[in-house]
């Protein structure tokens, strides 16, 4: 007789698994169908992204200015204070000597004074706050003591200076790192956007870009005062020496220049040393925010951080180092917000 064994039935947990796989796959699969296909962006997209993180890059760049700034300065403290030191020691060791000279010569005469005798081997300090003791010394001992007692008192505060000055260098060591890490992460972003234009979306971005450049540099030569006066005219007449210099992060001239470096350059030529950055800048002088009591010259920011800076260059236009992947040129200041000129 045949056996009429009944199928076995799927358990309840396999069911609910496949039925949610099978859901799954249906909804992926609509979503494709319905999804857009990705678009490249514009090139006009492009450019404002590009724009924007190169202005970031130079933010970061003026923040790595400062802490190079710095860095060099603190350098220079420490070596300073090390030196100090040196010499500082030496001179305990002559005074130390001396009084070991002066020991000897009562041993020699008749025996070392007891408190001298243990002052030789241990911190004078102790002996210098007991009256007691002063009354067994020499009035010469008393001011050899005194005199090595401001000595280490000097020498000890000028190692805890060193000491703080070395923890703030390597913070500042630190903060260059990372400020660097930054600007060469927004530039790394910036070039991948650029890459993806095509060759005629590149060179029509270049040749707007030149174009700018061309109608500042004639509104700058339709100025009959364009030479200026005074340093800030000085500094201008050298900036325009250097026209066609690339942009480049960090740099001082004479052959590349970021915005701050090139106005520093510029007016260390004139013989007048102005700070590194940008923000320093704009708190050498008092402020001028009136663009038509601007001279040539003049020093002009733009940016509510004052992360920028260049040289006004009359008739309404600033010669600058604007950014990465262009040259010192004119540029009109309406281009950028223009916060206040400062005349140095």
């Amino acid at each position: 007789m045949a056996s009429h064994r009944r199928p076995k039935q799927p358990s309840r947990a396999r069911v609910t698994v496949l039925t949610t796989a099978a859901a799954a796959a249906v909804a992926i699969s609509a979503q494709s169908a319905n999804a857009a296909p990705s678009e490249k962006p514009s090139k006009d997209e492009v450019k404002t992204k590009v724009d924007k993180l190169y202005e970031q890059a130079e933010q970061a760049t003026e923040k790595y200015n400062g802490a190079k700034e710095k860095q060099e300065k603190l350098q220079k403290e420490i070596s300073t204070i090390q030196d100090n030191v040196a010499r500082g020691q030496q001179e305990l060791n002559k005074l130390r000597d001396s009084l070991g000279s002066l020991a000897a010569g009562q041993y020699r005469s008749g025996g070392i004074d007891p408190s001298v005798q243990l002052f030789l081997s241990s911190d004078p300090e102790d002996y210098l706050d007991k009256a007691s003791t002063l009354d067994q010394l020499s009035g010469q001992q008393v001011d050899a003591l005194k005199q090595i007692q401001d000595k280490q008192r000097e020498l000890a505060q000028q190692r805890a200076e060193a000491t703080e000055k070395l923890k703030d260098l390597d913070a500042t060591r630190s903060e260059l790192s990372k400020k660097k890490k930054e600007i060469q992460a927004k530039l790394a972003e910036a070039q991948r956007l650029l890459n993806t234009l095509t060759a005629q979306e590149k060179q029509q971005l270049a040749e707007e870009e030149q174009q700018r450049s061309t109608r500042a540099s004639g509104r700058v030569e339709m100025n009959v005062n364009v030479h200026g006066s005074g340093y800030a005219g000085a500094a201008f007449a050298a900036a325009q020496t250097r026209i066609g210099s690339p942009y480049v992060y960090g740099a001082t001239g004479p052959s590349s220049f970021d915005c701050s470096g090139l106005t520093s350059w510029a007016y260390a030529q004139a013989g007048v040393s102005i700070p590194r950055t940008s923000e320093a800048q704009a708190g050498i002088g008092p402020r001028i925010y009136s663009q038509s009591q601007l001279q040539i010259g003049d020093l002009v920011f733009f940016y509510g951080d004052l992360h920028h800076v260049g040289l006004y260059a009359g008739n309404g236009q600033v010669l600058h180092a604007p950014r990465t992947g262009t040259v010192v040129r004119y540029e009109p200041i309406s281009n950028m917000p223009f916060q206040f000129g400062i005349h140095v």
